[in-house]
């Protein structure tokens, strides 16, 4: 039986999980990843370890094969968005800028628009490439005067493990400097972020080869012969693959950090109701929607509210009423995104009284969450047309049975909780065999299992108690809005020093 190893080079690992045909995992290995913080709302990352990493727990994972020979390819996935700039050498000038920084807010403010959502899929945020490598343009211009590549994390590893500057068109996808509709880098993106044609790797469809591993870099990882690097995605979209989105009606949930939810389309579409990305497969798009605080707002309220324990606040949660007693959360810690795209908003809780405890509080979090999931799908449908009718979610915040009853009951849809494991691998692997059966490498079977997990289902009865608050939810940001900004601009406000005064 052949084997196939997936790379998940995530923000905080570098995971290498090895597949065989049927699904199942037989070795892995990890290695972390280091983000610096050198300035408020900046997020970095030596891109070197990605290779470091990566090189070190593949080799860990080789190593536990009994026959390494019988490794027949390998794929990537990785975090989305995120950038790293090369000298000729191939060396980065820069530490590599990641997709959760937040220092190109004026260049969102000024070049955003409906001309680049258009084009790009994507509505302005803080996510794409395309602000902050306008931010360098204008910042650190000689870095980007200077760059031989601009390229994805996929790019940086194919150089490292093949000697070919070359990516997927999905994984190129969210740097925002795609033609979408075309499949081709956009002049008139590119001009918009200051990087040149030359600088950029080249396109390769998902699934297709980007290159053989060299010899060297083969014999270093344990593998006794030439493998070949099939081109990946994202990691969302290789979630979803692995989830089996790309079925008509089904929908993946990651409820991590943020929240991200996502639908298969075969047509392009462009709406502030969701980003559209390269699609699960190089055939059609990912239309996704975000809340980037979903499990981090969870977590902020276990390490802040008193100390209490998780498994505390869940069991309090737990025993207050549906709606919290009129208590609301609008879980916008890290600004709005879906479909707001507001960085300036924040959070807020509407409708203290005195009986309100951490308990409810907590509740009104996951339920505000709830209610965010219940309006990103419902923008989603109204946009596309299409109904989602079973949510299938991974994620830390799926471990909590709480919670994922509460979304179901909000949205009152199913919910599938899959197992654990590495989802974003798993969709990696079957990328891989798909290549392996579309080349006639191995006969045609199963290689995209359909996930295990279990369904959680709707209470029908609480339909009316969160109609009604979520309406009063949807309330909440309009009304709020203007308050944002203003304060907002209050807090840039500085005192005048002593010896400026009088």
């Amino acid at each position: 039986m052949r084997l196939v190893v997936a790379v998940d080079c995530s923000t905080t690992a570098a995971k290498a999980v090895v597949h065989d045909q049927d699904g199942h995992v037989v070795a892995s290995a990890s290695r972390p990843l280091r983000t610096t913080q050198p300035v408020a709302a900046w997020h970095e990352q030596d891109a070197t370890h990605w290779w470091t990493a990566t090189r070190a727990a593949v080799a860990e994972a080789v190593g536990e094969l009994d026959d390494p020979g019988r490794v027949a390819a390998l794929c990537l996935t990785h975090q989305r968005e995120t950038f790293v700039c090369l000298d000729a050498q191939g060396q980065p000038l820069r530490p590599a800028v990641l997709w959760l920084d937040g220092r190109a807010h004026e260049e969102i403010a000024e070049l955003g628009s409906a001309r680049v959502h258009e084009l790009s899929g994507k509505p302005p945020d803080t996510t794409p490439a395309l602000y902050k490598l306008a931010w360098l343009s204008r910042h650190e211009p000689v870095v980007l005067e200077q760059a031989a590549r601009v390229g994805d994390v996929q790019a940086y590893l194919c150089l490292r493990l093949t000697g070919r500057w070359a990516t997927s068109h999905a994984s190129a996808d969210t740097l925002g400097l795609l033609d979408l509709q075309r499949g081709a880098w956009s002049p008139e993106l590119l001009a918009l972020a200051g990087v040149r044609h030359d600088q950029l790797p080249a396109l390769v469809p998902a699934g297709d080869v980007l290159a053989s591993l060299t010899p060297e870099v083969a014999r270093e990882l344990g593998l006794p012969g030439p493998v070949p690097l099939v081109a990946g995605i994202g990691d969302g979209q290789a979630a979803g693959l692995a989830l089996g989105a790309t079925a008509p009606g089904v929908a993946y949930l990651n409820l991590g950090t943020s929240m991200v939810l996502g639908v298969h389309s075969d047509t392009y579409l462009w709406d502030p109701a969701f980003r559209t990305l390269a699609g699960m497969t190089a055939q059609g798009y990912t239309l996704e929607t975000v809340l980037n605080a979903a499990a981090y707002v969870a977590t902020w309220c276990r390490e802040e509210l008193g100390g209490a324990s998780g498994t505390d606040l869940e069991d309090l949660a737990a025993a207050v009423p549906a709606g919290a007693e009129g208590l609301l959360t609008v879980p916008y810690w890290n600004a709005a995104q879906t479909p707001h795209w507001d960085p300036l908003a924040r959070g807020a809780t509407v409708g203290w009284h005195g009986r309100h405890t951490r308990g409810h509080l907590y509740r009104s979090v996951l339920e505000g969450v709830g209610f965010e999931l219940r309006l990103h799908l419902e923008r989603l449908e109204r946009a596309t047309g299409r109904p989602v009718e079973q949510i299938r979610a991974v994620g830390g915040g799926a471990r909590s049975t709480l919670w994922v009853q509460i979304l179901s009951d909000i949205t009152q849809r199913p919910v599938r909780v899959c197992s654990a494991g590495e989802v974003s691998a798993a969709g990696a692997a079957a990328l891989a065999w798909q290549h392996l059966v579309a080349a006639g490498a191995i006969a045609s079977g199963r290689v995209t299992p359909e996930p295990e997990g279990h369904d959680v289902l709707p209470d029908q009865g609480l339909a009316p108690v969160y109609d009604a608050l979520y309406a009063v939810h949807q309330q909440i940001y309009p009304g709020l809005r203007g308050v944002f900004a203003d304060l907002a601009a209050a807090a840039a406000v500085r005192p005048v020093p002593p010896s400026a005064q009088g």
